[in-house]
């Protein structure tokens, strides 16, 4: 007796659950709450005299579904997890026209008879996994300080180019605090050469000093001379600086916080190291492919594992014909970018990997499209290592053992790409792009307006 039970998880209202034995349904809408009342009230009613009898469906509903997953595993009951994707698109073939929670909940009930292949079962925590969630929160943390250098730079353009020129773009410690209070080119000269160095000492550590401060007071009087006395409100100015700047080092000091607890979760995720031995994959990027994958064994292959990274093709077949267009970008986005980030480094330390990127550009490839090929082969190397529980071995490509340095050099003297057939490839797709844009100029209608002067001679003979 096979007993599956369908939850349609909500958000902010009541949960709905169908039960079914054998593909009949029991009963259906139950409908109850995240408590420990409903939930015990829920498991009387199922009435299962063996918990490991019953299979709990479950489709991910943001994060709402991990409390409950997690009660009804440790009863001792089944939980799997169905696709987004595939419950909607068997929820259109069940009930076309109609959707709500209790023809959902029924047809996650009968999803072990429909599609028993598209169910995974539920590993781990998921999201309440303090790595995966923790490597999230950073990369979300580290774009959120670019956009906000990147308004930093708007505004101290404002200034003039000396500022750049003596601050840098990187934007340190040291140039952040000296924005947040001295964004104004009159504090600058007011404050003098000799207290500015002494803060620029005490905030970079030594790294800067006399030489900075002279180069920020030239700065500023440059600016007082480009603006006038009265062309901008420099005290203005220096609040919306000061903004930004305080904005970035809140971010960097978060980051410089999660990068600390990120190694110590690493640590006690992978002690080994099995992933941080791979080519290319620095503690950040290895935290975040441990973080992000979790348990390898729960993907049932490395197919799977693949797929996950959304690096895979699509694929279109029909009879004898095969198209494989772009990657499916269905997997994890973090996971993706960090992989694709790996294996760009990756072709200049191992030279397997750096031959096939050779053969990739040989063929006309663009270089996005041969790294994600790279890529895929890098996640499939790291799962294998992580479910032998093996560390990368560097190898030549007829399987010596070698070290980085010698697979360097190996690079250097026979993969490196010709900078000459690169930009051929360049010049030749750009040449394809105004092809092709002529060739749509010229399918326009003859009445639409065109980039040529108008015809001014007369086109007809006139009769007085």
């Amino acid at each position: 007796m096979a007993l599956t039970l369908g939850i349609d998880m909500a958000v902010r209202t009541a949960h709905q659950a169908t039960l079914a034995r054998d593909g009949v349904t029991v009963w259906r809408g139950r409908k109850f709450w995240t408590r420990p009342p409903d939930l015990e009230r829920l498991w009387a009613d199922l009435e299962v005299p063996d918990p490991s009898e019953l299979t709990v469906v479950i489709e991910p509903t943001r994060n709402a579904w991990i409390v409950v997953a997690e009660w009804f595993r440790r009863r001792g009951a089944r939980v799997v997890m169905v696709p987004t994707t595939q419950s909607a698109d068997l929820r259109k073939y069940y009930s076309k026209h109609t959707k709500n929670d209790r023809i959902d909940s029924e047809l996650l009930a009968r999803l072990p008879l429909l599609h028993p292949e598209g169910l995974r079962e539920y590993s781990g925590q998921g999201p309440a996994d303090a790595l995966r969630r923790l490597v999230k929160q950073r990369s979300t943390m580290v774009k959120r300080r670019v956009a906000v250098y990147a308004r930093l730079d708007a505004l101290v353009e404002l200034l003039g180019p000396s500022w750049h020129a003596v601050l840098g773009s990187n934007y340190g410690i040291a140039a952040l605090e000296f924005l947040a209070r001295y964004a104004d080119p009159n504090a600058v000269i007011r404050l003098g050469q000799a207290r500015l160095s002494r803060f620029l000492i005490a905030r970079s550590r030594g790294a800067w000093r006399e030489d900075h401060a002279a180069g920020l007071i030239a700065a500023a009087t440059e600016t007082l001379t480009l603006w006038g006395h009265e062309g901008m409100d420099f005290a203005e100015l220096a609040v919306d600086i000061a903004h930004e700047a305080e904005q970035a080092l809140f971010l960097t000091r978060q980051i410089k916080q999660i990068d600390e607890r990120v190694a110590n979760l690493y640590a006690d995720t992978d002690p080994h190291g099995i992933v941080a031995s791979a080519p290319g994959v620095g503690p950040v990027i290895s935290a975040v492919i441990a973080g992000r994958i979790g348990d390898p064994h729960r993907f049932t292959s490395l197919a799977a594992i693949r797929a996950y990274t959304g690096l895979v093709p699509k694929v279109s077949q029909s009879g004898v014909s095969k198209v494989e267009s772009s990657i499916t970008k269905a997997g994890d986005p973090l996971l993706r970018e960090m992989l694709c980030m790996a294996a760009d480094a990756a072709r200049k330390i191992d030279p397997q990997i750096a031959a096939k990127y050779q053969r990739l550009m040989a063929g006309d490839r663009h270089h996005d499209s041969a790294i994600c090929h790279l890529a895929t082969l890098m996640i499939t190397r790291i799962a294998t290592c992580m479910r032998t529980n093996q560390p990368y071995a560097l190898r030549d490509v007829d399987g010596t053992p070698i070290t980085e340095d010698e697979g360097r050099a190996i690079i250097k003297q026979r993969y490196q790409p010709q900078p000459r057939h690169r930009d051929n490839i360049r010049h030749k797709r750009m040449r394809d792009r105004r092809k092709q844009a002529a060739d749509e100029e010229s399918q326009k209608s003859p009445s639409a307006p065109t980039s040529q002067p108008a015809n001014t001679q007369p086109t007809s003979t006139q009769v007085a």
